[in-house]
């Protein structure tokens, strides 16, 4: 298996950045609440940018429609962020 990480501190592969994209995390900085990359050295923080600069972002999307209530959060394991839109 071919894995490619972003953050070798904590082992955050590219598919695991992208996975947290798609649930709705968008800066480095909601990626890094979900699963501590960008936390410890800082080195992977732009490649990070790189990638969530490729695809869309769900949250983004809800905010330009004018739905800005949505919001980030952690699901009840903590592993993955989804939208919550109740808030």
């Amino acid at each position: 298996m071919n894995r490619v990480y972003v953050c070798s501190c904590f082992g955050i592969t590219e598919k695991q950045v992208e996975e947290h994209a798609a649930a709705g995390a968008c800066t480095p900085r909601q990626i890094a609440s979900v699963s501590k990359a960008g936390t410890d050295c800082g080195s992977c923080v732009r490649r990070i940018q790189g990638i969530l600069g490729r695809g869309a972002c769900p949250r983004r999307e809800l905010l330009e429609q004018g739905r800005g209530a949505s919001v980030l959060a952690a699901d009840p394991e903590g592993t993955r962020p989804v939208l919550d839109e109740a808030a």
